[in-house]
């Protein structure tokens, strides 16, 4: 007991303090990620009030088409949370895809994100580092890739992931962030306006 005191402790020293306490974690209050658009920092709202409202409120949809989805979509796939998409977004490597119809991805994304609708994965891989070849894709050199969609009743990116691998575009470069934007908003992270 009194090393695990001693121990916390010490974190609690090494840590610096917060401000308003809405931090990304204790020590990360935020992270800056390079867009088209310029850097942008994301964040947490610091309104320990703030809620969601809204269609992003909203537990319940008819299944199908809005059936809860796996955590992994396809056999390869990487499940991912919130903290290993930031860290993917400040890699130059890594692309991070919000593969949402551009109705969804009009009304605010991830920052740094790119859109690639799902029902497009399949014809844009040279987006994501594969060359066009005479039988369709090479994508020996393809980037790594985090998909997200709207949440964990959302079947885009998992479309997305499976219609990617289908064409050639290899398992183990997918990350899949199964949360996607229903948990980025209700974790009050910072979201981009992509017009």
């Amino acid at each position: 007991m009194k090393h695990t005191i001693a121990f916390l402790t010490a974190v609690m020293l090494a840590t610096p303090a917060l401000a308003d306490g809405v931090n990304i974690r204790p020590d990360m209050p935020s992270v800056t990620v390079e867009t088209v658009s310029g850097p942008v920092e994301i964040s947490r709202n610091p309104d320990q009030d703030n809620q969601i409202t809204g269609e992003w409120a909203r537990t319940s949809r008819a299944c199908p088409n809005f059936c809860v989805q796996p955590m992994v979509p396809a056999p390869g796939v990487t499940p991912i949370g919130e903290l290993e998409l930031l860290e993917m977004l400040q890699d130059p490597e890594v692309i991070v895809v919000d593969s949402r119809v551009p109705a969804d991805h009009a009304g605010g994304t991830i920052p740094g994100a790119i859109s690639i609708p799902y029902n497009e994965a399949a014809d844009r891989l040279d987006e994501l580092g594969c060359e066009i070849d005479f039988d369709g894709f090479d994508c020996e050199g393809a980037k790594p890739v985090a998909l997200f969609c709207n949440g964990n009743w959302c079947g885009q990116s998992p479309t997305a992931a499976r219609r990617m691998i289908e064409a050639g575009f290899p398992a183990d470069k997918i990350n899949y962030y199964r949360g996607g934007m229903q948990a980025w908003r209700l974790l009050g992270l910072t979201v981009s306006d992509p017009q």
